[in-house]
């Protein structure tokens, strides 16, 4: 479909962006609806957010707490809020309590948060469980967040059986900076899922896999991925000078 002469560059690219997705999936015989893009808002304004809203998106995520609990009220209710930056278990009460449409917290990478965010959501009367990933640092370096590979079944099966106000929906991984590193980290996070799936008895579909981001989406699609975060591809590149404290 040719682009609208009032069409914004947000709108495009997010366009663009979704059919890329197709593609990759159509290369490795998936249907792309079994993939969600997260289109990352981090640094850029409710009114870039609002465009892709209104050309039809509804998944969006932050990195920080303060930025989703400043923008969420700003924006339509029925948005499916990720939380995707590395939470502190201080922040945990106030994520869930200031922004009730929050759909999944991709980065659970401890017992700890996993708790806090389960008596959260208990404070907080959700109607649904939060979904839930849990983080796994595939790279080994010590600057990510994440359990070790070796520790992820442990977390998730604390996560499954200990904290009834969350669903466990999947792993994620950040990988290295280095994109040509970035099959390995996914391959592990594939042995992860594979391991955990084996141990908890469960499918692959209540496993998902949070990989790729805008410099390597579609190779992640095309290695299995059922969620990619999407920023820069989308919005353009970020303003770190307005990045705010987590």
């Amino acid at each position: 479909m040719a682009a609208s002469a009032a069409e914004s560059m947000v709108a495009r690219s997010l366009r663009d962006t979704l059919a890329r997705v197709a593609r990759a999936a159509e290369r490795a015989n998936r249907s792309h609806k079994e993939i969600t893009v997260v289109a990352v808002g981090k640094t850029k304004p409710v009114s870039m957010i609002q465009e892709a809203y209104d050309a039809g998106h509804r998944d969006f995520g932050e990195n920080y707490v303060q930025e989703i609990v400043e923008k969420a009220p700003l924006l339509p209710r029925d948005i499916r809020w990720h939380f995707i930056g590395h939470l502190q278990s201080n922040k945990a009460k106030g994520l869930i309590a200031e922004v009730p449409n929050l759909h999944t917290v991709e980065t659970v990478d401890s017992v700890k948060i996993a708790n806090h965010l389960n008596r959260a959501c208990s404070s907080a009367a959700r109607q649904e469980r939060l979904r839930v990933m849990v983080q796994v640092n595939t790279s080994g370096e010590p600057s990510k967040y994440g359990v070790e590979p070796s520790e992820c079944v442990g977390l998730v099966k604390h996560v499954v059986e200990e904290c009834p106000y969350l669903r466990f929906a999947g792993l994620m991984t950040i990988g290295m900076l280095d994109y040509s590193s970035r099959p390995e980290n996914f391959h592990c996070l594939q042995e992860c899922r594979r391991h955990v799936c084996q141990e908890l008895g469960l499918g692959k579909e209540h496993c998902g896999l949070s990989m790729g981001m805008s410099g390597d989406f579609e190779q992640a699609v095309e290695m299995g991925s059922t969620n990619v975060r999407i920023g820069s591809t989308i919005f353009g590149a970020r303003d770190y000078s307005k990045t705010v404290a987590s």
